[in-house]
């Protein structure tokens, strides 16, 4: 099977990016989120991260977002993986691949591919309701060594609402809300 050339990427400002993320992303309906809680929109995020066009121009934006003195991106599993990868391909940054759990096998560990012991990490989510992944992934890191106080998403659907992660001495830094991503009338 023959695949298109690769194309170069135009660069895309953010609220172009946003409207192409919301006319692919945003479904509504009735859908119960990871956190349990009842929306009538989604944000299926697999959508843009499976776009190539997309998710690069996703992690253009975002790597304006990264802090200075990143040494590691930790993408969390599953959505994180692909945008945190693109964003290494756009930094430079190593990519450590964070489970939701040690696998029981094989070299059994929590973070695959970059070493986060004793450096600066900052995990990579795709979109963020109430941070609870994020947190526990977060407090597993450290208990490996690694040095994280600030967190990075594409969508914050929080509302406003970072308690989970604030409690856990974290920054949020993200691309864009839900609001943000609110289709022109």
């Amino acid at each position: 099977m023959r695949h298109p050339p690769v194309r170069k990427t135009a660069r895309v400002d953010r609220q172009e990016l946003a409207t192409r993320i919301n006319d692919v992303c945003r479904l509504t309906g009735r859908f119960e989120l990871r956190s349990g809680q009842i929306s009538d929109q989604y944000f299926d995020k697999y959508l843009f991260e499976a776009d190539p066009v997309l998710l690069a121009a996703v992690a253009d934006q975002a790597a304006r977002l990264v802090p200075e003195g990143t040494e590691v991106l930790a993408g969390l599993e599953l959505g994180g993986v692909p945008v945190a990868t693109a964003l290494s391909l756009v930094t430079g940054i190593p990519v450590a691949f964070v489970r939701k759990a040690a696998k029981p096998y094989g070299t059994t560990k929590l973070a695959e591919g970059a070493s986060v012991d004793g450096r600066r990490v900052l995990v990579v989510e795709d979109v963020i309701t109430t941070g609870g992944q994020v947190v526990q992934s977060t407090d597993q890191l450290r208990e490996q060594g690694a040095k994280v106080d600030q967190v990075l998403c594409v969508i914050d659907r929080s509302g406003g609402n970072h308690t989970a992660l604030t409690e856990a001495s974290l920054t949020l830094r993200c691309l864009f809300t839900a609001q943000d991503l609110t289709a022109p009338a």
